[in-house]
């Protein structure tokens, strides 16, 4: 599988919309409740993988704090309230076909890039025994640094699979 390392312009700016400012404002609300996101089902060797990777993940990404999203599960992990988000063992996007689709590479490990229309970019590791995906905000539509804080957990837990 060919994948090509393209980077968006960095003068491409995005308008948020009134949609994401309403989102803004209820994610910041002082109710306390954690963002919810859909605990993936992998298979029991993947969940394993997980596990460890959960136990690695750092607790600031990108100057942020953890604050896992809710249900607690060791598959999911979350920083700055839902700013950033980790999923792993999602199963394998059905993008990592196209041969035209975007991959970057963070510090040693292997991404494939979504660009969202409605969110910000959804990466998720590629060549592992494990998918890890990452969805960012948008205020990191063009902004992969997050993803380095994520290499050396994902290479020292989750092995590759080539």
């Amino acid at each position: 599988m060919t994948h090509t390392r393209r980077r968006p312009p960095r003068s491409r700016v995005l308008a948020p919309s009134a949609a994401l400012f309403v989102l803004a404002a209820a994610g910041c609300s002082s109710g306390g409740a954690q963002p919810s996101v859909t605990v993936p089902a992998p298979s029991p060797e993947a969940a394993g993988y997980c596990g460890k990777l959960h136990e690695a993940l750092p607790e600031t990404v990108a100057g942020l704090e953890r604050s896992d999203p809710s249900p607690d599960s060791e598959l999911t992990a979350g920083w700055g309230d839902g700013a950033i988000v980790l999923r792993c063992g999602v199963p394998r996007p059905a993008k990592m076909d196209d041969p035209q689709s975007d991959a970057v590479d963070a510090d040693g490990v292997n991404w494939l890039l979504e660009q969202r229309d409605d969110a910000g970019p959804r990466f998720t590791t590629t060549y592992r025994k494990a998918y890890v995906e990452v969805t960012l905000g948008t205020e990191y539509a063009h902004d992969i640094t997050p993803l380095s804080a994520f290499a050396v957990p994902v290479r020292k837990t989750v092995p590759d699979s080539l």
